[in-house]
């Protein structure tokens, strides 16, 4: 087991309250009247022209990931950090969004946007691990809902066969994925996923020990050097939460049938269990190629649920 079962645990229920979330804002913007704010309502899209948008898709995300590694190159890392400061404002704004008009919260529109601009902050510039973590379960959401009105079952398909041959390439072979994430959290100090740093017993109780003789001060790296203090991470990027999301949501638009749609996320859910079960400690893995064939055996279960329930 990569992680031990408590930590698997939080992981795994992190990763279905999004998906749920993702699922309950999605409907609420597929409803009649409920357009997305702040300018990001997509353009019309049919199945004729499905592909097309599917192919300026993946255009835009090569060219994403080839201006990520420039910029890390570059090590151009107030920029980056503004960029992910944007886009967390403005996928944090959605999910608001969709939330305060469904509690009839007046002015939601405005007040969405301030509470996004405030978390924001404090997730890129103030480095707290409790908002990094809420928030993200807000983000993908926000960013899926953004990408369902655009895509149909069969180029969620292709895009999701896509992106696990992307993430095997990026994970057991460039190794890119790996270097991107020790960039973020070494340089930028943030990371888009979640972010869940634990220890054994003896570390945290020199790490105790250590906070409480240097109250109110920054313990000195020397002194974490001569003590061993290793703190392992347990990450889940923000890529394996947000396409299981767009799938589930995809699913739910075609066939409006919310049984259907909570079998995708439940294979999902089933497929990262079975990776965190079987993969090993202070290994990489790429989830996507998991993700994806739960996320096929959802659907087809979803479909002949959706058959069985009309």
């Amino acid at each position: 087991m990569k992680h031990n079962i408590k930590i698997t645990i939080i992981l795994l229920g992190m990763f279905l309250i999004t998906q749920l979330i993702g699922l309950a804002v999605i409907s609420y913007y597929s409803q009649e009247g409920n357009s997305l704010p702040y300018g990001m309502e997509p353009p019309e899209v049919t199945d004729e022209n499905a592909f097309g948008f599917l192919g300026s898709l993946a255009i835009s995300f090569v060219i994403a990931i080839v201006l990520v590694i420039i910029l890390m190159r570059l090590k151009t890392v107030w920029f980056m950090r503004g960029w992910f400061f944007f886009v967390v404002i403005l996928a944090l704004g959605i999910t608001f969004n969709a939330a305060g008009n469904f509690l009839k919260i007046p002015y939601t529109y405005v007040i969405a946007f301030l509470l996004a601009i405030i978390l924001a902050y404090i997730k890129v510039f103030k480095r707290n691990i409790l908002v990094h973590n809420l928030t993200e379960l807000a983000i993908y959401p926000g960013i899926a809902t953004v990408f369902v009105p655009i895509l149909n079952i069969w180029t969620v398909i292709v895009l999701l066969i896509a992106i696990s041959i992307y993430d095997i390439w990026a994970v057991w072979h460039s190794g890119i994925m790996q270097k991107m994430a020790k960039f973020q959290i070494d340089k930028m100090k943030i990371f888009s996923g979640f972010f869940v740093p634990y220890a054994g017993k003896k570390i945290r109780q020199k790490i105790q020990y250590l906070k409480l003789k240097y109250k109110n001060k920054k313990i000195p790296d020397k002194i974490i050097k001569k003590n061993n203090i290793k703190v392992n991470l347990a990450i889940l990027g923000g890529g394996d939460v947000v396409f299981p999301i767009i799938a589930a949501g995809v699913f739910l638009k075609t066939l409006n049938s919310v049984p259907a749609a909570l079998m995708v996320t439940l294979g999902a859910c089933l497929a990262l269990l079975y990776l965190f079960m079987f993969s090993q400690k202070r290994k990489f893995y790429p989830a996507m190629p998991f993700l994806t064939t739960g996320i096929f055996l959802g659907m087809v279960a979803g479909y002949f649920l959706h058959l069985f329930l009309i």
